[in-house]
């Protein structure tokens, strides 16, 4: 019992010296985003390193360095003991007393030496009895106070900026696949151990290696040099299938405001098997022509998986390797039975705009009879989103494709008795509203408000709108899968994000497609990369039994652009797991642009 009682103290306080060292590493890296923008920027000099110096006590002379080793001095005991949670005003009135008689002396003669000016302010800002003279008692306190109010204000914008969380260190969340645990471990294939083996198509080119890669740390580093692939253009519908039957669907990827994509998902049935080509490419809106379309220009893939027993068991049949233009395909044998259709696309092209909009569109207005009216410019967006949302594209909207709709601007279901009031008061034709009885719709809710256009904003913000009524966050796509055989079905089933099914069939084409290397001096950790179109994607995969941290640094590339927006960043990897370690698209796609990756594990 005694043993049990000891054990259980022993673990409650592992537990808790592990809290205390998450705290304390959380704080030491907020601090450290306070003065830089990501964890893996170096520190240049003292000046930086005040900055955030204020509510973690580094060694003064210990100023050149990274992120990784602020997180090692935080192990360090002599650290630790100057924790500013450790520090009472008792602990630094002897301090101040050892300074001249009138304080000010301390300020200028210990530690960082600072000027005039700075002791003036300071004075000022804690002459609490107004005598021209610093009160240390109160002194310490506001010091302390301000301390913890830096330290809080600082982790607040660390848990809050979803750039933040997912891109600068540790986990992901949004677009970036989640960790992936591994089946029984068996020999990776196409292993390389050289840092300059060829990949896909086109030269590789030896990097050197970047001044901020770590070259005492086990790394490697990978180069493709590809051409533009828009020049590129593959058969991926032959003339010989314009006999096959051909079943279509529209789909959209919507940007979420944390920076996750969601999109729709399909269910495709094959009578029998048959020879198939699967299709997806960006939607153009008819009504769009003329003008600005940013989403045209997003790369889009479609996974295929086979479904068995059960709906978490689905296996990766396929995926869309050919390119032509901004489609992508895929051709091949399928046999009979239901398979899942997942679209993707990297996020690299689809992301926050950082542009501003000079004013708001004008969405209502009223008429010389005080009716109230859709503007011209409201009419049109609402057109085109009409054409989005019609999936089977028969130009009416099933109560299906309207509680898509609905459920990405409201969260709610139209049900079959709110179907039927529509039905009495808006335009149908076969129990499926038009495209006038859709505006008649969106009039009334203007009318619900008395013209007040925030709930249509709100509509329009979720559908990807931005307040000049341009679509910037949001990809309509269509799928069209044609078979020789058998007539195909296929169907939108749900409209979220791609989950854990889509990151692990992401990961395993990258495992089974891609050329793999051990990370140097590493036996148990992989990188693995892969072109696929116009995208080069890695996935790291760690056979060990720790989680690791891989600093990722792509100083080298030329003309690219990644999922993640830094050119640097770092990725925590759980053991027994995979991940996408990033997504890579030419930046200037009529150019040639080269991938220079070196992965190195901190």
């Amino acid at each position: 019992g005694n043993q049990k009682a000891t054990h259980s103290e022993n673990s409650q306080g592992k537990k808790s010296q592990h809290a205390e060292e998450a705290i304390f590493y959380m704080n030491c890296r907020a601090a450290y985003l306070t003065v830089l923008k990501s964890s893996l920027e170096n520190i240049k000099s003292k000046e930086q390193l005040s900055l955030g110096n204020d509510w973690i006590c580094f060694p003064s002379n210990s100023y050149m360095g990274n992120f990784p080793l602020v997180k090692k001095l935080a192990a360090a005991s002599r650290l630790k003991s100057l924790r500013p949670t450790n520090i009472r005003p008792t602990d630094m009135s002897p301090v101040f007393c050892s300074g001249s008689s009138s304080r000010a002396g301390f300020f200028l003669q210990r530690g960082d030496k600072m000027t005039w000016e700075e002791v003036t302010s300071i004075t000022k800002q804690a002459d609490f009895n107004c005598n021209g003279k610093l009160d240390y008692n109160k002194f310490c306190e506001l010091y302390l106070t301000t301390s913890e109010q830096c330290c809080k204000a600082a982790r607040a914008r660390l848990e809050t900026d979803p750039r933040l969380r997912q891109q600068h260190f540790g986990n992901q969340t949004g677009n970036f696949s989640e960790g992936i645990t591994l089946p029984v471990s068996k020999p990776s294939p196409r292993v390389s151990r050289k840092t300059d083996h060829k990949l896909a198509k086109g030269d590789s080119r030896a990097p050197s290696r970047p001044s901020s890669a770590q070259s005492n740390k086990a790394s490697t580093s990978t180069t493709v040099t590809a051409s533009s692939s828009r020049n590129t253009k593959l058969i991926i519908e032959p003339d010989s299938m314009k006999e096959w039957q051909c079943a279509q669907s529209k789909g959209c990827f919507y940007l979420e405001e944390d920076g996750e994509i969601i999109s729709h998902k399909y269910r495709l049935h094959l009578p029998q098997r048959s020879a198939v080509c699967i299709t997806i490419k960006p939607f153009h809106i008819p009504q769009a022509e003329g003008k600005s379309c940013p989403w045209l220009s997003v790369d889009t893939a479609l996974f295929i998986l086979k479904e068995n027993e059960t709906q978490e068991n689905l296996q990766l049949v396929a995926f869309t390797e050919l390119q032509n233009e901004e489609m992508f395909g895929w051709r091949g044998e399928l046999g009979a039975g239901l398979y899942w259709l997942l679209p993707f696309t990297t996020g690299c092209r689809l992301r926050k705009g950082k542009t501003q909009i000079a004013g708001e569109a004008k969405l209502v207005w009223r008429d010389e009879d005080g009716e109230l009216a859709l503007t011209k410019e409201f009419r049109a967006a609402l057109l085109d989103i009409f054409e989005t949302i019609d999936l089977d594209g028969n130009g009416l909207l099933s109560l299906e494709e309207y509680n898509f709709f609905e459920l990405r601007t409201s969260g709610e279901k139209c049900d079959q008795e709110a179907w039927a009031v529509c039905k009495e008061n808006f335009e149908m034709k076969k129990n499926e509203l038009t495209r006038q009885g859709f505006l008649d719709l969106i009039l009334m809710e203007a009318n619900d408000r008395d013209g007040d256009p925030w709930d249509l904003w709100v509509t329009l913000l979720s559908l990807g709108y931005n307040k000049a009524l341009e679509m910037t966050e949001a990809c309509p796509f269509v799928i069209t899968i044609h078979a020789e055989r058998c007539k195909p079905r296929v169907k939108a089933i749900s409209l979220e994000a791609g989950g854990s099914q889509l990151s692990r069939a992401l990961c395993s084409s990258v495992l089974h497609k891609g050329e793999a290397k051990v990370l140097d001096g590493s036996e148990n950790i992989f990188i693995y990369t892969y072109r696929s179109g116009s995208r080069i994607t890695s996935v790291i995969e760690n056979k060990s039994e720790n989680k690791v941290i891989i600093h990722v640094n792509n100083e080298q590339s030329k003309n690219c652009l990644n999922n993640r927006g830094l050119t640097v960043f770092a990725v925590e990897v759980a053991p027994k797991s995979m991940m996408v370690s990033q997504h890579v698209v030419a930046l200037n796609q009529q150019e040639e642009w080269i991938y220079s990756c070196v992965h190195s594990l901190v």
